[in-house]
């Protein structure tokens, strides 16, 4: 799939968009990074086929896109399962291999409160379950996803991983936007970054700051009872979690909030390096 000098406007409104060249092959998984109000959004909307560019094209866009939206609040009484059997067959399947398939993908994400909870009693998260089933009841070969990471538990995060990964292997595209650098590092095989409505490539080393390691341990000196989502903390690069620490790679101006995070919740700080203060350290509590 390729966007070709794609430009977009609303009406005689701003150019959001201007002379954007994004390419996603089959098999790659490609982020799309930027500041908020910077057109990822709009550009994921114009891969997906849900917005049609002012000026320029889309080419060799797949036939089945599947597609999850930075926001999915249903106020329904239909369950789950319901939904997800509608948008089925909606999509070309019998309401029995949409069901079956609609039950498949709610078990591996863990919806909380079952296939059968009603889509109004849902929170963030789990609507974003939800919102990720639909988009993967066809085979898509073009997957495209806005901020999919935004309030799903660390097990969805990492199941969703999975399935990013099985699209690619299979021989399709991901698009994907997300604003945490250990994202975009760890899952993107190329990175575009959208800055003034124009679009560049990134290259594998550019525009990361330098890196603190930090080491934690928990409280207690084991592993906590309930890990903090250390991915959703700003600045992180990557995490490492072993039996009886986290090791984790954070941009150095965000080293110190990870640090006062951690300490606030009970975590000793066993050792950092590469820290612009190195406040802590030697497992200061």
């Amino acid at each position: 799939m390729r966007l070709e000098s794609v430009s977009k406007r609303y009406g005689r409104g701003a150019w959001i968009l201007r002379d954007v060249d994004v390419e996603a092959p089959p098999g790659e998984v490609v982020a799309v990074v930027g500041g908020n109000g910077s057109g990822k959004s709009t550009l994921l909307r114009i891969a997906a086929g849900l917005s049609r560019p002012t000026r320029g094209t889309v080419a060799a866009r797949p036939p089945v896109v599947g597609y999850v939206p930075d926001r999915f609040s249903p106020n329904d009484r239909m369950s789950a399962a319901a939904y997800l059997t509608h948008m089925g067959r909606i999509r070309g399947l019998t309401a029995s291999v949409a069901a079956a398939r609609a039950g498949r993908l709610l078990d591996r994400l863990a919806l909380v409160g079952g296939r059968h909870a009603p889509l109004r009693s849902l929170s963030k998260g789990n609507a974003q379950k939800v919102a990720l089933a639909q988009a993967l009841l066809v085979e898509p070969g073009l997957m495209v996803l806005d901020e999919p990471w935004s309030g799903l538990d660390a097990d969805a995060h990492g199941v969703l991983a999975e399935i990013m990964a099985e699209v690619a292997a299979s021989g399709g595209s991901v698009v994907f936007t997300d604003h945490r650098e250990s994202v975009t590092r760890a899952r993107a095989t190329r990175t575009y970054a959208v800055s003034g409505g124009r679009v560049s490539l990134r290259g594998p080393d550019s525009g990361w700051a330098p890196a603190s390691d930090v080491v934690l341990t928990p409280p207690g000196g084991g592993r906590a009872p309930h890990d903090l989502a250390w991915e959703e903390l700003g600045g992180v690069h990557t995490v490492d979690r072993e039996a009886a620490a986290v090791r984790l790679r954070v941009a150095r101006e965000s080293a110190d909030a990870l640090l006062l995070t951690a300490l606030r919740h009970g975590w000793s700080v066993e050792r950092v390096t590469g820290a612009p203060n190195a406040a802590a350290g030697g497992g200061a509590r």
